[in-house]
């Protein structure tokens, strides 16, 4: 069970991985191939509604949106339950968080995204690599540096 205390800092990590990451992704598309950040986002709500969420216009958008960020918090809240178990994980943020970084990494691009309704990821390496890479250092660092913040509170 999580402590009370620790629901605004585990808003703040998904919140600041969250817009960090679909930040990148935003970015990433639009200068690598012109896409706008709409549809970058929906397919971030193809997850669920599949490749009919490219003509869904902006309710779709918001929805991948709104999904990203519920992910992100999930993310965020996982950490910190494991941080409640094992406490070495909010001692060495910057390693446990690289590494919770790569396996976040490894989960959706192999697991989650594949699954999902929208298929698997772009076999591009640029994207693939930098994906790894804001991953571990936008993603991964800032969820596990959130915890320890919260835990220096106890």
């Amino acid at each position: 069970m999580l402590r009370s205390y620790l629901s605004p800092f585990i808003l703040m990590a998904g919140l600041i991985a969250g817009s960090l990451d679909i930040l990148y992704a935003c970015l990433f598309w639009y200068v690598k191939a012109g896409l706008p950040p709409t549809r970058i986002l929906q397919s971030v709500a193809a997850g669920l509604l599949g490749q009919g969420s490219f003509q869904g216009g902006l309710g779709t958008a918001a929805a991948g949106l709104l999904l990203h960020f519920m992910i992100a918090l999930l993310m965020a809240a996982t950490y910190f339950v494991m941080a409640q178990r094992y406490a070495r994980l909010h001692r060495s943020p910057l390693v446990w968080g690289a590494i919770y970084g790569m396996l976040l990494y490894l989960v959706m691009t192999y697991v989650v995204v594949p699954l999902s309704a929208a298929g698997p990821s772009p076999e591009d390496p640029l994207w693939q690599g930098f994906s790894l890479l804001v991953h571990i250092l936008a993603v991964g660092i800032p969820i596990a540096m959130a915890c320890k913040m919260a835990h220096r509170l106890e």
